[in-house]
């Protein structure tokens, strides 16, 4: 298939600069994947929607406030993006060379290896430094991070100082700093977020409240939780003309036994398993093995669903609405097919629906 094939017209408006007021009155399509029945509702509806008995597998990783700024000693502007630690515990460990990460940088001029940035803690005179490991392609680069001069913070200072002064990594087609609303923080999280390691929230468990989700329990849904760290790859374009070319980075998914054993208990019941998000569709589908099934435990993942492919453990989603071309629309495609999909998508554009992050939902069962 052609990358061409996953095109649609999207107005510029219509791209969601800021989360609804209240989570789950986002708007909901409803896209039946056996006939293309496209059906307008609200989030808030969810419970009634649902499949009888289903078995929601939600995502509930937590964005890190990875967005850093630095300054190179010539005094050029650096952007960094913590993506993973390397080495180190990833939270600092009292010692002169703290963690390593994998970043993403940005600047006028690239990094260079051997080099050093400055960063505030919490300002410009009494700051963390980053030495420059080595660099790659695109603005990777690895950097190890230094406590700050004549100081030492003690185990565990990184993650609290990233916390101190980095910035939501809002995605790159939200026109502004995340700075500009004053709870971004909380609202570019699930209510359900737990184990920190995201450079990316996954969109579609930004619609749930608490009460909603006692709602599901109380209407006899159950849910599950896995975790799917988001890495700064749920971004990248597809460049290549053929979809097959294109390759995806790997990102780190823990599938707990729960989850295993939770799943299992649904498909001998004959209750369908609702991925909550694109994320955990790809954690699922990924921890599949045709030997053993639905494997447990941590491992990463670079599986690329597109159409087609045998899906052997999401039979539903709920997922936001997804840019052209990109992978996370043809992981979409591959469950409810091209056509159907991208007639949804054109609904939903002539209805105004709001897209991307902080934009509204769809649910295909």
């Amino acid at each position: 298939m052609l990358t061409s094939d996953f095109d649609y017209d999207l107005p510029p408006d219509l791209i969601a600069q800021a989360p609804c007021a209240e989570r789950d009155a986002s708007r909901l399509l409803v896209l039946d994947r056996q006939t293309g029945a496209l059906d307008d509702r609200r989030f808030a509806e969810l419970p009634s929607l649902l499949p009888p008995g289903a078995l929601l597998v939600l995502n509930d990783t937590r964005v890190l406030p990875a967005r850093l700024r630095a300054v190179k000693p010539s005094g050029g502007q650096v952007e960094v993006l913590l993506v993973r630690v390397i080495a180190g515990d990833g939270a600092g460990d009292g010692t002169a060379e703290g963690p390593t990460w994998l970043c993403l940088t940005r600047s006028s001029k690239g990094l260079r290896a051997g080099g050093t940035v400055d960063l505030p803690y919490p300002s410009p005179h009494d700051g963390v430094r980053a030495r420059v490991v080595s660099v790659g392609d695109e603005g990777a680069a690895e950097l190890a991070f230094v406590p700050p001069p004549g100081r030492d913070p003690g185990p565990g200072w990184f993650l609290p100082w990233v916390h101190a002064v980095g910035e939501t990594p809002l995605p790159p087609y939200i026109h502004r700093e995340a700075g500009d609303l004053p709870d971004d923080r909380a609202r570019y999280q699930t209510v359900y977020a737990r184990h920190l390691g995201s450079v990316a929230a996954p969109t579609a468990g930004l619609h749930f409240t608490e009460a909603l989700l006692e709602a599901l329990r109380a209407a006899g849904f159950e849910t599950a939780y896995l975790t799917l760290h988001v890495g700064p790859g749920t971004f990248r374009p597809v460049r290549a003309d053929d979809v097959g070319e294109h390759r995806m980075d790997g990102e780190w998914v823990n599938v707990p036994s729960e989850v295993v054993q939770a799943i299992a208990r649904a498909r001998a019941a004959g209750r369908p398993v609702v991925a909550v998000g694109t994320t955990t569709v790809r954690a699922l589908e990924g921890a599949w093995s045709e030997a053993v099934g639905l494997q447990p435990g941590g491992r990463e993942v670079s599986l690329f669903i597109r159409p087609p492919y045998p899906f052997r453990v999401v039979d539903a989603l709920v997922t936001n609405f997804h840019l052209p071309r990109s992978t996370l629309l043809m992981l979409v495609s591959a469950l409810a097919g091209r056509e159907r999909t991208l007639a949804a998508y054109r609904h939903a554009v002539a209805e105004r629906y709001r897209f991307y992050s902080y934009g509204d939902a769809m649910l295909i069962r």
